[in-house]
């Protein structure tokens, strides 16, 4: 029997379409490249300390492989540990890849460990027709409330219509879309698509738009006669560090708009340019993920599973310089007076 979001926990669903902050979790290894369940669990009691108001886990910045080493539901399960520590029953989301077989026994391991929704990516639906992406979206959504992703096609993400949006958003079980396509155009056919659905007000809509996060946030929307559509929260690797700042910029958001939140924009995206390694087309999104939290003291070093995947050249420098020149936008005093409280077990 799937899960249905009408059976979540009360004031979930709620929160979700209110908006709030979702890191997208990293992954704490040793430096043998192994589980660090200690850390793992720090970073967790970070985030929701923070003031997140849920957890994306298995997902890209938890890195993919780690379905490949059988650590998939281990490190779920971490963060539902966590979250049961919680005082208020945290959002929880885990990633979906794969082709139905593989994202249908995903859901239903997220779901037995008390997770809300899945991430449901698309990436190796390239080359499939509509009605192939939309029956597998609802086979997925028969399980567990969906929440869509639409990654840029340029690191993978299959190109969307606004008819896709569309027939996605009429699935009764999806609850959310993250906006990832780093094109306005493209992030525009999202919105015309739950629109022309009916669906807005059950479909939240969230920033994955690395580029754009908090012209995101402070933008109406205006598509139609009726009120202007909003995304009201974010989905993000980015939001993985200096968590507690990245949530104040959220609140900050949802003022109207002036000059000085205009120009927030220009200041975050340039934080994420150095953090995500434009520069090198990504090559180091996820261990500048990690060198921030490692000289929070939060991780121990920044392992990745590919003993590839590491710091391009010049990237350190650029996060020293970002964080330098934009310290409102860090959160290093918050982590340093209650990083011993996190690593506590």
């Amino acid at each position: 029997m799937g899960l249905h979001w009408r059976g979540w926990p009360e004031g979930l669903a709620e929160r979700l379409r209110g908006g709030c902050a979702i890191p997208a979790h990293p992954l704490a290894l040793t430096a043998a490249r192994a589980l660090d369940p200690r850390r793992q669990k720090a970073l967790s009691r970070y985030y929701l300390a923070a003031g997140a108001g849920g957890l994306a886990v298995g997902v890209h910045t938890t890195q993919f492989a780690i379905r490949e080493i059988g650590l998939y539901e281990p490190v779920l399960r971490l963060a539902a540990e966590v979250a049961a520590e919680q005082a208020r029953a945290p959002l929880l989301v885990a990633g979906a890849i794969g082709r139905t077989e593989q994202a249908v026994r995903e859901a239903q391991v997220a779901r037995g460990l008390g997770y809300h929704a899945v991430l449901l990516s698309l990436a190796a639906w390239r080359g499939a027709s509509e009605d192939e992406m939309i029956a597998h979206c609802a086979a997925v959504a028969r399980e567990m409330p969906v929440f869509g992703f639409y990654l840029q096609p340029a690191v993978g993400g299959v190109p969307l219509p606004a008819s896709f949006w569309r027939r996605f958003a009429g699935i009764d079980n999806v609850v959310a879309i993250k906006l990832a396509p780093f094109n306005r155009y493209a992030t525009l056919d999202v919105l015309r698509g739950v629109l022309e659905a009916g669906a807005q007000d059950r479909v939240a809509l969230y920033t994955g738009n690395d580029d754009h996060i908090v012209a995101d946030l402070l933008t109406p929307f205006a598509l139609g006669d009726g009120p202007p559509l909003r995304i009201v929260g974010g989905l993000l690797g980015h939001w993985s560090v200096w968590t507690r700042a990245a949530v104040q910029v959220l609140e900050r958001c949802r003022a109207p708009a002036t000059p000085e939140l205009l120009a927030l924009d220009a200041q975050v995206t340039e934080m994420n340019a150095a953090i995500f390694d434009v520069a090198h087309a990504f090559h180091g999104c996820i261990a500048g993920c990690h060198e921030v939290l490692r000289r929070q003291g939060l991780l121990d070093g920044i392992w990745c599973l590919d003993p590839a995947e590491g710091l391009s050249p010049g990237q350190a420098e650029l996060i020293t310089a970002v964080a330098a020149r934009y310290p409102q936008l860090t959160d290093d005093g918050f982590v340093r007076d209650h990083l011993d409280d996190w690593l506590k077990d």
